[in-house]
């Protein structure tokens, strides 16, 4: 596995990769980046993310593959199709996956999401149109949402 962090727009980013796939990237700086590697893809994501932080870039065009539960994965798939600049809520979520009643489930595997912004659980909000419950702070959330016009 690899990783490397550096400072972006919006603060320190770190993206994970393994076997030619990313696997995780979350919004903090490791304190211990003696073993870090900035291998092509990773350089790659930096490039993309750094166009979406610029307005510049709507989809994400690297290969992924996210570690969860097969229920987490499905909520996953679901949240990639969201477009860009647009949001929608945990209820829509559980519908498009046909479990209706799902909605906290929804929510838990947001909460989950271990690839953030290429799949795109900051698009998904409360039923009242509130940001909420977003695993890197509303904050981070409002940032992203804003960069896509979307509030």
């Amino acid at each position: 596995m690899n990783y490397f962090y550096k400072k972006t727009k919006i603060g320190y980013i770190t993206i994970f990769e393994n076997k030619n796939k990313i696997i995780r990237l979350k919004f903090n700086k490791i304190k211990d980046n003696s073993n870090f590697i900035l291998s092509p893809l990773i350089e790659k994501t930096f490039i993309e993310l750094d166009e979406y932080f610029e307005g510049k870039r709507k989809k994400f065009d690297i290969p992924i593959k996210p570690d969860g539960t097969e229920f987490q994965k499905k909520v996953w798939m679901e949240l990639i199709k969201i477009p860009y600049g647009t949001y929608t809520t945990y209820r829509d979520i559980a519908n498009k996956i046909e479990n209706k009643n799902a909605s906290r489930a929804v929510g838990n595997a947001n909460n989950k999401n271990p690839i953030l912004i290429i799949i795109p659980c900051h698009r998904v909000i409360g039923s009242n149109n509130k940001l909420r419950g977003y695993s890197q702070g509303i904050n981070y959330q409002e940032k992203l949402l804003k960069i896509e016009k979307a509030i």
